[in-house]
C-alpha cells in the first residue's frame, strides 16, 4: 500500500510498507502455534495410559521432568502454554491489525514485544527462538525509517 505524503514543499514520498515486520511476526506466530498449540493438544488429548506409554519417556528424555505426579504437571504446562498462547494471539494480531492500517506508527512495535515476552514467559524460555521473530519484528519498527524514496 502507497500513500502520498510531503516531505518538503512540492515533493511526495511514500510511506513505508511494513511487510517485513508483518511476515516475521506471522512466522513467529505460526511456529508458536504449532509448537505450544501442538504439546498443548498432545497432552489434554491423552489419557493417563497414553501418557505413561509414550509421553512420560519423551518428556524424561528431553529433559522436562515435573515435580510429583508428572500426568498433572504436565497437563498444568499444557494449560499454561495454551493460555500464554491465546495472549499472544492476541498481542500479534492487534499488532498486525495497527501495522497495515498505520504502519509510520513506531509504538506498534511495542505489541509485538509484548507477544515476545509472553512467548518467553508463557513457555518458561523453552521457546526463545520463536521469541526472537517477535523481538525482531518488533526491532525493526523501531530502527527502520518510515519514509522511503520519493514518488516517481
Amino acid at each position: 500500500m502507497i500513500t502520498d505524503t510531503l516531505d518538503r514543499p512540492g515533493r511526495q514520498k511514500r510511506a513505508v510498507s511494513r511487510t517485513p515486520e508483518r511476515w516475521i511476526a506471522g512466522v513467529g506466530l505460526g511456529f508458536a502455534a504449532l509448537l505450544q498449540g501442538g504439546f498443548t493438544l498432545t497432552i489434554n488429548s491423552a489419557t493417563r495410559a497414553d501418557f505413561d506409554e509414550k509421553i512420560a519417556p519423551a518428556l524424561a528424555v528431553a529433559g522436562i521432568a515435573p515435580d510429583g505426579d508428572p500426568y498433572e504437571g504436565a497437563r498444568t504446562l499444557a494449560a499454561w502454554f495454551g493460555f500464554a498462547l491465546v495472549v499472544m494471539i492476541g498481542l500479534t494480531a492487534i499488532g498486525l491489525f495497527i501495522a497495515s492500517r498505520r504502519p509510520a506508527r513506531r509504538s506498534t512495535g511495542w505489541w509485538f514485544a509484548g507477544a515476545g515476552l509472553i512467548c518467553l514467559v508463557g513457555t518458561q524460555l523453552l521457546l526463545y527462538p520463536v521469541a526472537f521473530f517477535f523481538f525482531l519484528a518488533a526491532a525493526l519498527f523501531a530502527v527502520r525509517s518510515t519514509r522511503q524514496g520519493p514518488l516517481e
